[in-house]
């Protein structure tokens, strides 16, 4: 095949992290799968059909483009889709017409919902996002009350799935008192919002991944899970607190996915020179060096350049000098054995060691989900059990 690196999702950690999930917010609470960013690098078209697989069917997007993918990637029998961001105006005809459920935050999107469903003649299904401290989208309190009344006139044009909120990073316990407010005021509203007789059946959602676990009251009829599913506690501090409140030593989840390619060359350098572009890396002994055809165009961040590591053979080996667009290099002076051709690992497993993507972080400024989402569309993913 013609690619210089591959992906590898592993079905059995789908399952494993969607049967982890599930038990967590129990069964009385929708699991929305979030795959926005081409669910976490993983592939919306390679990872939704293993999530349908196992039983999700609400998928939460950021854009209309997304939520076409979606549609085009599972099939429909108890499918909902579920736009949490961008939707242009003219595309919402597209949504309504296909069933798309979507965010409103501001009185114009509504007024376009109102005016194509009406042309349709069939209503829009929404979602009203409220301000509760985020401080980025929504309808502020006052605001909520009076579009209610506008849409209880309009009820045979827009229909309310549910009601929600967005957490401002419970992923931090320094948002503590943050988070707390903004469900304080959520719950403020919803008592009010319940009195509406015309609003029944609605879905009351806030909770994230981070929320879930550090914050469980804010698991209401819906969660909105991402990171965790692909196998990742948001942070390090939200995986300490899950080790630590529930007694245990290790993480229930399991990484999907795995990134490999091949040795491309192997050259011996002699001792005093520089590798690669500049002057950031020199051979103070004889040292040899493999290339590896992957570099930032792939993903692989140029800050990484002398501090990236890869498994050879089994062996943990530096990045040296500076990573190009689509070249690294890595230094293999003590390492037996290695060929052209070889499998290097970039995340994954080989052998006893392992290279996870939290690792990155360690070595770059990058987050788990920078790095999966800089993953580019076109390395090809291959599923494997």
């Amino acid at each position: 095949m013609f690619y210089a690196s591959h992906i590898e999702l592993s079905e059995s950690a789908v399952e494993t992290n969607v049967k982890f999930i599930r038990e967590m917010l129990g069964d009385q609470v929708t699991f929305s799968s979030v795959v926005k960013g081409n669910a976490y690098g993983h592939s919306i078209e390679h990872y939704c059909p293993l999530a349908y697989k196992y039983g999700l069917r609400h998928f939460s997007v950021f854009s209309a483009q997304e939520a076409y993918r979606v549609l085009q990637a599972v099939p429909h029998e108890g499918l909902t889709v579920m736009i949490m961001g961008f939707i242009d105006l003219d595309q919402m005809r597209w949504a309504i017409e296909n069933d798309v459920e979507f965010y409103i935050f501001e009185q114009q999107r509504v007024d376009a919902a109102i005016k194509a469903a009406e042309q349709i003649g069939k209503p829009a299904k929404v979602h009203v996002q409220l301000e509760t401290g985020m401080n980025r989208l929504g309808f502020d309190i006052q605001e909520s009350f009076e579009l209610l009344k506008k849409v209880e006139k309009a009820s045979a044009y827009i229909e309310i799935k549910g009601i929600c909120t967005h957490l401002a990073g419970a992923e931090s316990i320094a948002n503590y008192k943050r988070i707390k407010n903004q469900q304080d005021r959520f719950k403020r509203i919803s008592k009010k919002i319940k009195t509406y007789e015309h609003l029944n059946g609605l879905k009351w959602h806030m909770a994230s991944s981070s929320a879930s676990v550090r914050y469980p009251s804010t698991i209401l009829d819906m969660a909105r899970i991402g990171i965790l599913q692909y196998g990742f506690f948001p942070t390090e501090e939200i995986l300490v607190h899950y080790l630590s409140t529930q007694k245990k030593t290790e993480s229930p989840l399991k990484r999907i996915i795995s990134w490999k390619t091949k040795v491309m060359e192997i050259k011996e350098v002699e001792a005093g020179q520089f590798i690669g572009y500049g002057t950031s890396f020199f051979t103070n002994k004889p040292t040899v060096i493999a290339q590896i055809p992957v570099g930032y165009g792939d993903g692989y961040s140029r800050s990484l350049s002398n501090q990236g590591k890869v498994l050879i053979n089994g062996v943990r080996v530096d990045v040296v000098g500076t990573v190009n667009m689509s070249m690294l290099a890595v230094e293999i002076t003590n390492v037996e054995g290695v060929e052209k051709g070889d499998e290097v690992v970039l995340i994954g497993n080989q052998g006893d060691s392992e290279i996870g993507v939290s690792s990155f972080s360690d070595f770059s400024q990058q987050i788990n989900y920078e790095l999966l989402t800089r993953l580019p569309q076109d390395i090809p993913r291959l599923i494997t059990k």
